[in-house]
């Protein structure tokens, strides 16, 4: 077990090592003269002369060339010196240190919330645990909740609790009551991803011997739970530690949704304005904070396993199989064929023409969903973004799933990467790759495929290592068969099937992911009607035209709603006894075939 958390604490340092040198290189990697984006920044009236451009060169020092002027900067960070801004000349530590003030008080704020939403969830599965009764509740609220978004929650949020009830501030960070909606659109999705691995867990819990023999000796109900929960937490908390540091790239969207100065906000600024200096201090605050939430994680696990259990490995036995009703069919099935409605009457429209007169207009039976700021049909829009969200989804799961593939093959490599994406999640991946390319949905598409591949190689690689100890495999390789033959007839097809329908259910999140990525103005740009992007757009007059903002925000609800319940459908699917198939299956092929 030491070895296995050293072997992850040096993949992700050299994950977090990769991406400074990534980040400091950035004015080259670009392609871009970074001295004329700083001309601009500093005085756009200015002629960009080659004397006014060599003057920028000479004064940030990039005449020393990418790697003198990368070497300063890692000298300058281990004496705690982050440079200047290039736009306003600020020192970068003090701002950096500023943001991150705020950042971590508002990821305080979203772990009470993450504890509350957890707790809301399991304890109903709790006292009917302790009662005697097993079962587990169906878990759709929890599970419908961690489908959400960060910044899709932050916007129902924003419109539900600020516009229409008025209960708090839209925007700022000025008094406690500024901290409510952030901490709630960063912490319920998190919750609900830890109440809803604890409520299934804790069935099998409840079911185990010691549980009847603690009741016999007459301990009481808190006894008991307590007792339960330090059972089933310790298994669980690897999931839940990437759920915390998934909180530094949910931070990013909820701080653009709601204007909190935090770290991410800053990052996402100093992105757009290709500040290196401060975008390098800023994502690596981020990747810090991601890192250290892990090592916490780690710790807390540890201290709860005690001194017997930290070498063992300890895992919970097998859940209770869940059956899907009729109800489980309905809902997605539901929720399938009103975004087919919705994209099949949009389509039929035109999602760019302008009309200045019905600028805002409510619905009508002209425009079935008002119009945005622009005068442009909400329905033709939502519409015609499907393809932009939902379409680049799938090819950027294809190519995701093939990569993996061809990856999973070396079991090693494909442990370690997953292990290092890990600790970038998405929107920083985008924030890079659109300090890179530039916003687009090129560039989205390559960052969210940066980040989503590494997993899947981590499951075809798992599986790769099991077949070839399968009993079958080494009976061919006795009898002869070639090391390329036993790959491509039998290793390959026991990987690729379970591997490709790892890669569907991920789809949702991907396309989620893209989405998020356009909302923060990093992927497609307008006037494509993608879903994050009109989401973004309809932000600032979401008072006056509510619809233009929730309609995408219901879209990508809905295929959240499929999602999970095609995921859990797919779940009891693979459990059903009835399916389950030997691993050590025989062959009726021989070797020489």
């Amino acid at each position: 077990m030491r070895t296995e958390s050293l072997r992850v604490l040096a993949s992700r340092c050299g994950a977090l090592a990769l991406i400074t040198a990534v980040v400091g290189l950035l004015p080259w990697l670009s392609g871009r003269d970074p001295a004329l984006s700083v001309l601009r920044a500093l005085s756009a009236e200015q002629e960009p002369t080659r004397e006014a451009l060599d003057a920028v060169r000479r004064q940030l020092g990039l005449d020393a060339g990418p790697v003198t002027m990368l070497a300063r900067w890692v000298s300058g960070l281990v004496r705690g010196d982050l440079g200047r801004s290039w736009i306003n000349g600020a020192e970068v530590l003090p701002s950096v240190l500023s943001g991150l003030g705020v950042s971590l008080t508002l990821m305080s704020a979203a772990l009470v919330v993450v504890l509350v939403v957890s707790a809301a969830l399991c304890l109903p599965t709790l006292l009917r645990g302790a009662r005697g009764d097993a079962a587990a509740t169906t878990g759709g609220a929890g599970a419908a909740l961690a489908a959400l978004p960060e910044f899709l929650l932050a916007a129902v949020l924003l419109v539900t609790l600020s516009v229409w009830l008025g209960w708090f501030p839209p925007y700022g960070w000025d008094g406690p009551l500024h901290l409510v909606l952030p901490a709630l659109a960063l912490g319920i999705p998190g919750g609900a991803v830890l109440g809803t691995l604890l409520n299934d867990a804790l069935p099998a819990v409840f079911q185990e011997p010691w549980v009847a023999v603690w009741k016999s000796w007459g301990c009481n109900r808190s006894v008991l739970v307590r007792g339960v929960l330090q059972r089933a937490l310790p298994p669980l908390l690897p999931q839940a530690g990437l759920a915390v540091v998934g909180l530094t790239g949910g931070a990013v969207a909820v701080e653009a949704v709601f204007a909190v100065p935090g770290i991410g906000r800053a990052a996402l600024g100093a992105a757009r304005a290709q500040d290196v200096p401060m975008l390098q201090g800023s994502v690596l605050a981020l990747l810090l904070l991601g890192l250290l939430a892990g090592a916490v994680v780690g710790v807390v696990r540890r201290r709860m396993l005690g001194p017997a259990l930290r070498d063992a490995a300890l895992s919970l036995p097998p859940h209770s199989r869940w059956v899907p009703n009729r109800l489980h069919v309905a809902i997605p099935l539901g929720a399938a064929v009103l975004m087919a409605v919705v994209i099949g009457w949009g389509l039929l429209r035109d999602p760019l023409r302008i009309d200045a007169v019905a600028r805002l207009a409510s619905p009508t039976w002209a425009h079935p969903l008002g119009t945005d700021g622009l005068g442009r049909d909400v329905l033709a829009r939502v519409a015609h973004g499907a393809p932009a969200t939902i379409g680049v989804a799938a090819a950027v799961c294809a190519c995701s799933y093939v990569v993996a593939l061809a990856i999973g093959f070396l079991p090693n490599v494909a442990r370690g990467l997953a292990e290092a994406s890990n600790a970038v999640p998405p929107v920083i991946a985008g924030i890079l790759v659109a300090a890179v390319l530039g916003p687009g949905t090129f560039g989205a598409s390559l960052a969210v495929a940066l980040v989503s591949w590494p997993a899947l190689a981590a499951h075809a690689a798992a599986l790769v290592e099991q077949t070839r100890a399968a009993t079958y495999v080494k009976a061919h390789r006795a009898l002869g068969a070639s090391p390329s033959r036993i790959e491509l007839r039998h290793v390959l097809p026991a990987v690729a099937g379970p591997v490709a329908r790892n890669a569907v259910l991920r789809l949702p999140g991907i396309a989620l992911a893209l989405a998020s990525l356009g909302f923060l103005g990093l992927g497609a740009q307008p006037p494509a009607p993608e879903w994050g992007l009109m989401l973004a757009e309809s932000l600032p007059y979401i008072e006056r035209a509510p619809l233009a903002a929730l309609s995408p925000a219901v879209m990508l609800l809905l295929v959240a709603v499929v999602a999970m319940s095609l995921s859990a459908l797919a779940s009891a699917r693979a459990h059903d006894p009835r399916r389950r198939q030997p691993v050590d299956r025989p062959t009726s092929s021989g070797a020489g075939r």
